[in-house]
């Protein structure tokens, strides 16, 4: 095979009761009833590995891409756990999520031997009117008031919380309690990791891990709000949202051509806004809202070519 091409995967659903229909207006191949409380786009997790749709590698899963192509892939990117080291997805919460909290690294080596933490972060897409972020706890929280709020049921008076807007950014690291609310569609970008630990279900009756939450829970995280991106002096309508040792992410918006990539490093172009098209090599690709496109390392930088105003979010990898 000559230049791996941009690759674009199947969207894999789930199905959860807290989920809206908003993503199913994006994605025709979505259930034709009931929640669609995500899509994932590009996904190495064990049980729900992304697949590549159309071309001529067709169906091959991304561990087994990564397998076959290596290096011409992946470039440099490090691996934790062998496996690609993102996980993203778009969420739409019809209904409050349940207060969880993630490990680090290093506790989850030791309470789920094998797995990695998981860090993450959040742009924000869609807000109803009064949706609520519950991120971080509120000033002089500590692990005696996080017990007695426990035995209460009140965790979530114990959240600091604030009504984001569609384009914020929000980063959550790994120890960080918090909650998605209700009313608000995003895009997550994560470590490959499904570690969650829940604190308190919202009357779901789903387990909840109590002791584990209380050992990964960061009491000096304190209130958590919306990032200030940095804007690139060089490239106007492009900004750095987050930037942490296990992802980058960028946001560019435009309504001229525009490059992304970065020569020998593997990114992902995700479309939140507008339509146009994606030119790598010497292919040509759709940019709709929702679309996301792995640029393999080999191929480098391609151009965005908008049809009108464009948004796209560019996600890199650790490096």
């Amino acid at each position: 095979m000559n230049t791996l091409p941009p690759l674009q995967f199947a969207p894999i659903f789930q199905s959860y009761p807290w989920g809206g229909r908003q993503l199913a207006d994006w994605y025709p191949s979505a259930p034709a009833s009931g929640p669609v409380a995500e899509a994932w786009l590009v996904s190495d997790e064990e049980k729900h590995p992304s697949r590549v749709a159309g071309g001529p590698l067709d169906g091959i899963t991304l561990a087994e891409l990564i397998q076959r192509f290596g290096p011409r892939l992946l470039g440099r990117a490090r691996r934790p756990g062998g496996r690609f080291p993102l996980l993203l997805k778009f969420l739409d919460a019809r209904e409050v999520l349940s207060v969880q909290v993630h490990p680090n690294d290093e506790q989850a080596a030791r309470l789920r031997p094998g797995t990695l933490g998981k860090t993450e972060a959040w742009v924000i897409l869609h807000a109803e009117p009064a949706s609520i972020l519950y991120v971080g706890l509120k000033p002089g929280s500590d692990r005696s008031a996080l017990e007695q709020a426990l035995a209460a049921g009140r965790v979530p008076d114990l959240l600091h919380t604030f009504e984001p807007n569609a384009g914020d950014g929000v980063f959550v690291p790994a120890g960080t309690v918090h909650a998605i609310g209700a009313g608000l569609m995003l895009f997550e970008i994560q470590q490959t990791s499904d570690n969650t630990f829940r604190l308190h279900d919202c009357g779901r009756g789903r387990p909840v891990h109590i002791s584990e939450s209380l050992e990964c829970t960061d009491f000096t995280r304190g209130p958590v709000k919306a990032v200030t991106p940095i804007a690139d002096a060089e490239l106007p309508g492009r900004e750095l949202l987050f930037e942490c040792p296990y992802f980058r992410l960028w946001r560019i918006r435009s309504d001229r051509p525009f490059r992304v990539g970065a020569n020998g490093e593997c990114r992902v172009i995700v479309v939140i806004e507008g339509h146009g098209e994606l030119i790598g090599d010497t292919h040509m690709c759709a940019l709709q809202p929702g679309a996301a496109w792995l640029l393999p390392a080999e191929l480098g930088m391609a151009e965005c070519r908008p049809n009108g105003n464009l948004i796209v979010l560019e996600c890199g990898l650790p490096s």
